[in-house]
């Protein structure tokens, strides 16, 4: 428990876990690798711009631009491609652009002495002014295949283009905890003077950040136009609070010098998956920043009070819904608690909750079964009548 307190990680990777998990128990269906692979599907281009902004959050720095940089980005692949050019060719000239608006905004705060808030700001509305000026407000629409072809799944079915962002966590995480270079990042976040002292390049490392953050949110946009097939006028809009808010979920600090690559990429998945575990359940879509939103502060604010029980609490969760499958609703045809499953999921609530509560995992089963005992002829009814309403009568 005490790992899990002080690991933002593993916390990150338990939230994970136990939001499948509920999935699963509420739907079995849905435990597939599919599922997994339709979620990071969806997280690629929030994953791509956590781990941009990690790089800048290091040096104890913030980008809010990188929204406007990922539509300005998805543009210019696009326009390169529509005007005839090679995809290699489309391709490049989205990372130079979106390493020259990163190191414009370095240059802004490293050369010019500009809060990095500040900076990005400016830049935020400048880079999607300029997206707006060169497509006069329209659409970028008809791509080719060949830019669509990178996000279709392939290998255990994830696409090229998912393979490329595990690729760059990867190499990312080794660059930054077993080498010099990598180490600079950490160096200049913790304490700057002291990094100056011990011969750390500090302008040229948060040149580098703000530089490789552009090139990320570039490659963000790329995913973006080879996932959708267009490109909107409004691409990017709202993606740099995403982006910083996964960073924190996954234990970036804000203060800069603490924090990885796997933390901000769980942080973004996990955004992700709220979001995905919604629509899959078809809730309105406007309830979607509300939860995530709330997830947030949850976990940031209570984390180290509530997620050491939340494995505990997953495990008392599961054990009564196996106990509700097994003897409470068994009486019920399969594909009943498909339609309905409401039952499930209001035992799941007070056994967890219960838990969580009392960080006892007997007094969590227990609840659990108090609710299993007291509500099943009231729901099963509710189920029936549902199975039946949806099912006609055969003898009509």
């Amino acid at each position: 428990m005490k790992t899990l307190l002080k690991n933002r990680e593993l916390s990150a990777f338990f939230a994970i876990v136990a939001l499948f998990v509920v999935l699963v128990a509420l739907n079995p269906a849905y435990f597939s690798l599919q599922t997994l692979a339709m979620i990071f599907a969806s997280s690629q281009i929030l994953c791509l711009l956590a781990l941009g902004a990690t790089l800048v959050m290091l040096t104890r720095n913030i980008d809010v631009s990188v929204g406007s940089t990922v539509g300005l980005c998805a543009i210019a692949v696009g326009v390169a491609l529509n005007n005839g050019y090679g995809l290699a060719t489309a391709i490049a000239f989205a990372l130079a652009i979106g390493a020259l608006a990163g190191a414009f905004n370095g240059l802004l705060v490293v050369g010019l002495r500009i809060p990095a808030i500040v900076a990005t700001l400016g830049t935020l509305g400048l880079y999607r002014g300029v997206m707006l000026l060169w497509t006069g407000g329209k659409w970028i629409e008809g791509l080719p295949d060949s830019l669509k072809s990178l996000s279709e799944p392939a290998f255990i079915g994830v696409s090229p283009l998912g393979w490329l962002v595990l690729a760059l966590l990867l190499a990312g995480g080794w660059l930054l905890s077993r080498t010099a270079f990598g180490r600079d990042f950490y160096a200049v976040g913790d304490n700057l003077a002291a990094a100056r002292q011990l011969g750390v390049a500090v302008n040229r490392t948060r040149m580098l950040a703000f530089t490789l953050n552009g090139m990320l949110a570039a490659c963000a946009g790329i995913v973006f136009a080879a996932q959708i097939g267009f490109v909107p006028n409004q691409t990017g809009s709202g993606l740099e609070m995403k982006a910083i808010a996964a960073c924190v979920l996954g234990g970036i600090s804000l203060l800069g010098g603490t924090g990885t690559l796997l933390g901000a990429f769980l942080g973004a998945f996990f955004l992700t998956q709220i979001d995905t575990v919604l629509v899959l359940f078809r809730l309105p879509a406007w309830w979607n920043d509300f939860i995530a939103g709330l997830v947030l502060l949850l976990l940031v604010t209570a984390l180290s009070q509530v997620m050491a029980k939340i494995p505990m609490a997953v495990l008392a969760g599961v054990m009564v819904i196996v106990a509700v499958k097994t003897f409470s609703w068994h009486s019920i045809r399969p594909g009943e608690l498909a339609r309905n499953p409401w039952p499930e999921t209001l035992v799941m609530l007070v056994t967890v909750a219960a838990t969580v509560g009392t960080s006892n995992l007997a007094i969590g089963v227990l609840a659990g079964i108090v609710a299993m005992a007291i509500t099943p002829r009231r729901l099963r009814a509710k189920a029936q009548a549902t199975l039946e309403t949806a099912s006609p009568d055969p003898e009509k």
